[in-house]
């Protein structure tokens, strides 16, 4: 599944960039991390838990920088790992100055094999939805740390389809089950072929029953 975006800080590119480019800061952006380890200044790893429904899925992630000219283009790879489930990743974002401000142009390319992708995009979309919504939120507030003004969405402008506003206080966001937010409208998506498979188990732990690896293939 493929998705794309486009936010807005109010802060400087160059302050924007050394954020992004900070792997023990990337590693900190990804929601229900439980540790993660940065071997050096382009590859880390991170143990992720990642909600599924009614249960939950565990991952072990490795991310590399590919490609980057900096302070405007960089390129990730990831590729993760669980009990049904394999996942790789390919994302990319550009950075421009904006009137003072920094624009970012993202796109994220998510392929999931193994039972849990055999759930369909329809199941996997709200979800993966969800963590983008959270790695951005995550990011206005390292960017606010590091000496920017956080997000800035301009009006009518698109921000990947996510909620649009201020970033809520940490106080709010501990008054509310992270899983039952409303996180806006979907982000943009392109179409690919949904395997429409409503049955599936997400190998989770919890009440579900991944299937054993070797019954499905390893897609990279």
């Amino acid at each position: 599944m493929k998705i794309h975006g486009e936010r807005s800080f109010a802060a400087p590119r160059d302050t924007v960039w050394s954020v992004l480019q900070d792997p023990a800061q990337m590693a900190q952006l990804m929601p229900h991390v439980e540790s993660f380890d940065v071997e050096d200044d382009r590859r880390w790893k991170a143990n992720v838990k990642i909600p599924l429904g009614l249960g939950s899925l565990r991952m072990s992630i490795n991310f590399e920088k590919t490609e980057e000219r900096a302070p405007e283009f960089s390129r990730l790879h990831a590729k993760g790992t669980g009990v049904g489930a394999l996942m790789n990743l390919d994302t990319r974002f550009n950075l421009s100055e904006r009137g003072g401000a920094t624009a970012m142009a993202w796109e994220a390319d998510v392929r999931i094999a193994g039972p849990v992708g055999s759930m369909g995009q329809r199941v996997l979309q709200p979800i993966v939805n969800q963590q983008v919504q959270q790695v951005l939120t995550a990011l206005d507030e390292q960017i606010a740390k590091a000496g920017g003004g956080g997000a800035t969405p301009p009006q009518g402008s698109d921000s990947g389809g996510l909620a649009r506003g201020p970033v809520p206080s940490k106080d709010a966001e501990t008054e509310t089950d992270p899983e039952t937010k409303d996180y806006g409208r979907p982000a943009e998506t392109t179409p690919e072929g949904d395997p429409a498979v409503d049955a599936g188990s997400s190998g989770a732990e919890e009440g579900l029953h991944p299937l054993e690896e070797e019954s499905y293939s390893d897609e990279r």
